[in-house]
């Protein structure tokens, strides 16, 4: 099986603007689906992240305050997943609830250094 890991995108305005009930229903839903996930072989891992953090470019280690200091978008989580292909993870991640709230979800396969 490779891995892919699965990234939550989403808008930080929209995401600060969730009523207490609204943020209840999406972390259930995502509850459900690790549930979903992990009964049938494809979850290694994920979490949610807090919108604050830092960057740290150049030779020099510029550190800057982050994410997307331009930009509005965030990584609010991310899922680490296992299939056979690109093409069936794809396909599992049509489910993930972010979707449902209007967010972006990106795959990236993980490198395997083994191969």
């Amino acid at each position: 099986m490779k891995k892919f890991i699965l990234l939550l995108h989403d808008e930080l305005e929209k995401e600060r603007g969730y009523s207490p009930d609204e943020m209840q229903q999406l972390i259930q839903a995502h509850m459900g689906w690790v549930e979903k996930l992990t009964k049938n072989g494809t979850f290694l891992g994920g979490d949610g992240l807090v919108p604050d953090g830092k960057f740290i470019t150049g030779k020099e280690g510029l550190v800057k305050d982050g994410p997307y200091i331009e930009s509005k978008e965030i990584i609010g989580g991310y899922y680490l997943l296992q299939a056979n292909s690109l093409e069936e993870v794809t396909e599992i991640a049509k489910e993930c609830p972010c979707h449902l709230w209007g967010g972006v979800t990106e795959i990236r396969p993980i490198m395997d250094y083994e191969s």
